[in-house]
């Protein structure tokens, strides 16, 4: 079984940068892909920043220059690090891994920005 654990949500105001992070049960590197996700109230929930087995990192439109997505493989942690947060990013973001074909997903940490 493996287990997500989201870390680093909270209240800031507009420009200001928070960063996420996502612990893993497991050697990340055992996973095709990892990823953040967001549902904002209403929404469907969207990729915000992803990376494959292979290394790629896409970002969604909407925060590619303020939000980057960086590991450290041996803490088994993945992070999004967002800068420049604008109230439109107010949204309960989720860690995402994919393994064998199957989704895992954490529990979500809210992030709000307003002022």
């Amino acid at each position: 079984q493996v287990q997500l654990v989201e870390s680093g949500g909270g209240w800031v105001q507009p420009g200001g940068s928070l960063r996420l992070s996502c612990a893993a049960s497991r050697n990340i590197f055992s996973f095709n892909a990892m990823g953040w996700y967001r549902q904002a109230p209403g929404k469907q929930r969207e990729l915000v920043a992803g990376i494959t087995s292979g290394g790629n990192t896409d970002y969604a439109d909407s925060v590619k220059g303020r939000f980057t997505f960086s590991r450290d493989n041996a803490k088994n942690t993945v992070y999004l690090q967002m800068n420049s947060l604008k109230p439109e990013d107010t949204a309960v973001y989720y860690c995402r891994a994919g393994r064998n074909g199957l989704p895992y997903w954490g529990q979500g940490t809210q992030v709000t920005v307003s002022s």
